[in-house]
């Protein structure tokens, strides 16, 4: 566990943070860009969970863990040859989202058309969050052009904002709640 005893160092007050690994970068670097909208994320599910019980609510709790996980995966970047560390996601994490996924989907009505954010409050909160998730995997992607990062965040994130999707239209009365795009309906 870690233990905090001050919350406020300093250090950053000249616009640099430090990474992992001791490192001090610019706070606009593109790995803190990243992990920081993984925290964000985090925090929409956050509120998503004030609207959520059970099963749903259990499976937000793993995710926002994960998040956490996923946050302390890429502020230490990765080193050739290096073990990884026990942060680092893996693909196990990926398949209990598919896992998931799977499960909540059987449940569903079927789609007769896109999707828009709404419907239940849990609801628009994890599209909220699917959303941000989905901003989060492009700084991802925008990282992993310039350095090494580990592939299983990387897919993880992109399952994840299926996961947010798929959890927000079985929160919508199993998908019968939806409200769902009608083109050209304002026309």
């Amino acid at each position: 566990m870690v233990r905090l005893t001050k919350i406020y160092t300093r250090g950053g007050d000249q616009g640099e943070t430090g990474l992992g690994d001791g490192r001090r970068v610019a706070k606009s670097d593109p790995r803190v860009e990243a992990y920081g909208e993984i925290d964000e994320a985090n925090a929409a599910i956050g509120l998503a969970r004030l609207q959520t019980a059970g099963e749903a609510d259990a499976m937000l709790a793993r995710i926002q863990n994960d998040l956490f996980d996923l946050g302390a995966d890429l502020c230490k970047p990765a080193r050739d040859g290096e073990t990884p560390p026990p942060l680092r996601l893996g693909a196990s994490h990926v398949e209990r989202l598919e896992r998931e996924i799977d499960a909540m989907n059987v449940r569903l009505a079927a789609l007769e058309s896109f999707v828009l954010p709404g419907g239940t409050p849990a609801a628009a909160h994890l599209h909220l969050a699917r959303t941000i998730c989905r901003r989060a995997e492009r700084r991802i992607v925008a990282l992993a052009a310039l350095a090494a990062v580990n592939e299983q965040a990387l897919r993880y994130v992109n399952r994840l904002s299926d996961h947010l999707f798929v959890l927000a239209r079985l929160l919508n009365d199993e998908g019968r709640g939806d409200v769902l795009w009608r083109p050209g309906a304002n026309l």
